[in-house]
């Protein structure tokens, strides 16, 4: 009878700890934040982190958690992704058990490869310079059947989700296979027919889109580049001079300028530049692929700063039209 009674009393008292201590272990999150784990973090550094991203209490009883666990973190990596009310337990166990969570990767209106490999590096574990190592890399690139001027083809903007500690190489791997299941059968017959290969389409995209901030205008712009091309002649694209100057603030492109020794520059070079100068949208390249037919070979920005262009067939329409923009140019002082 004393055996029961003390088995009783024994239970009794698991019991009261144990609601005691549901509260403690269970009670939720207060906020929310991102836990990247680096490999030779402990328990103590994890909780370092939770409590700068989340809360220093909740911090506290993930880390006894997990050592109640016997958590082993030593060769644990990645981000993990602590959400508003989320446990002490569940958080504690999914570290503990390596269930990282994706980072969402945006990346739109970015220029140049650079640009790019910086905010890369921003988002994920191995930083910008392995990413740039590897984007330079001519037998790398060749992987993917590029060089390391028409690598950026496959960096179409859009929002992706990758672990944090993804290497470079995976990256380019998944985003090799984003690029593929984009250019269907349909675009490729598309280029085909504009005598342009799809990662030529995308450096015409990259200059259209330098050239107007106007969807509606991209596909007329497309055109005209489109038929200097196919009739020989140099595209003579602004844009590119900026881009081998390496200046996109350039508000004026003067005669001295387009005179810079650059395979970009396509006022002293025949044919497209030897990769996009900046990272084409999607709804660009597709405005090339269908741009609509016309014989337009001169276009002008128009004098009312609209951001649209005048176009015409002739030089001597030309010359007037740019005459009229340079003249507003010098009535607001532009250089």
């Amino acid at each position: 009878m004393k055996k029961k009674w003390i088995l009783g009393g024994v239970a009794a008292l698991i019991i009261i700890v144990g609601a005691c201590a549901a509260p403690y272990f269970f009670i939720g999150a207060p906020g929310q934040g991102v836990v990247k784990v680096r490999k030779g973090s402990t328990i103590d550094m994890i909780a370092d982190s939770i409590r700068a991203h989340v809360d220093e209490t909740f911090a506290g009883r993930v880390a006894t958690m997990m050592k109640l666990m016997g958590a082993k973190v030593e060769n644990r990596e990645g981000a993990f992704r602590i959400t508003a009310g989320m446990s002490p337990f569940t958080a504690a166990r999914r570290i503990k058990n390596g269930v990282q969570d994706g980072i969402r990767f945006t990346f739109n209106n970015v220029r140049t490869l650079d640009e790019w490999t910086d905010r890369w590096g921003e988002n994920f574990m191995q930083g910008p310079d392995a990413m740039r190592k590897a984007l330079k890399d001519s037998a790398f690139c060749a992987r993917y059947g590029k060089t390391p001027q028409t690598i950026a083809c496959l960096l179409m903007p859009d929002t992706y989700e990758f672990y944090w500690n993804i290497s470079p190489e995976k990256m380019l791997d998944r985003m090799n296979d984003y690029y593929n299941d984009f250019w269907t059968s349909e675009r490729k017959a598309k280029a085909q027919r504009l005598g342009l290969t799809p990662d030529q389409v995308a450096t015409v995209a990259s200059i259209v889109e330098e050239e107007t901030s106007k969807p509606d205008e991209r596909g007329k712009v497309a055109r005209l580049y489109i038929n200097r091309y196919e009739q020989g002649m140099r595209l003579q694209a602004d844009p590119t001079v900026k881009f081998a100057l390496g200046d996109f603030s350039i508000k004026r492109i003067t005669v001295p300028m387009t005179q810079v020794n650059s395979p970009y520059n396509t006022y002293r070079v025949e044919g497209l530049p030897p990769g996009p100068i900046r990272l084409p949208e999607k709804s660009t390249i597709d405005a090339v692929l269908d741009a609509p037919q016309h014989d337009y070979i001169y276009m002008c920005a128009r004098a009312d700063f609209s951001g649209y262009h005048d176009f015409t067939r002739d030089y001597a329409s030309h010359l007037d039209n740019a005459h009229r923009y340079q003249a507003a140019l010098n009535a607001r002082g532009i250089k």
